[in-house]
């Protein structure tokens, strides 16, 4: 079970940080990954992460302004958001997916078998 926190009302330029609590396997099986949904739009990846933290991956619209890491010890999954604009608004979901491979990464939302219920993010102009 992944469950999210952290989103809200934000001013453009500002910043938020995500969490991803999980429960019930150990976080160090899974990949993971941040994606995010806004009005009328297809869901999208947004960030993504290895077993082990070693690699990351962003979609080129948050480089530079997005970081994603994780604790597996505490089993928590963050996204630390930064200069926020206002498309970047969008529902935020965290993912997981069970992976045998401690550094590799996956873009595709269908890669991801379990997901959380996701968290808003609002950032005002």
């Amino acid at each position: 079970q992944l469950v999210e926190s952290g989103g809200g009302l934000v001013q453009a330029g500002g910043s938020l940080r995500l969490s991803c609590a999980a429960s019930g396997s150990a976080l160090s099986r899974y990949a993971m990954g941040w994606f995010r949904q806004a009005p009328g739009k297809e869901r999208e990846s947004v960030a993504t992460i290895s077993r082990s933290g070693d690699n990351t991956g962003y979609v080129d619209s948050v480089k530079g302004r997005f970081t994603i890491s994780r604790d597996n010890a505490n089993n928590m999954v963050y996204l630390q958001m930064s200069t926020l604009k206002s498309e970047d608004t969008a529902v935020y979901y965290c993912a997981a997916k069970r992976s045998l491979f401690t550094s590799d990464i996956y873009y595709s939302a269908d890669s991801y078998g379990t997901w959380g219920q996701g968290t808003q993010v609002t950032v005002s102009s």
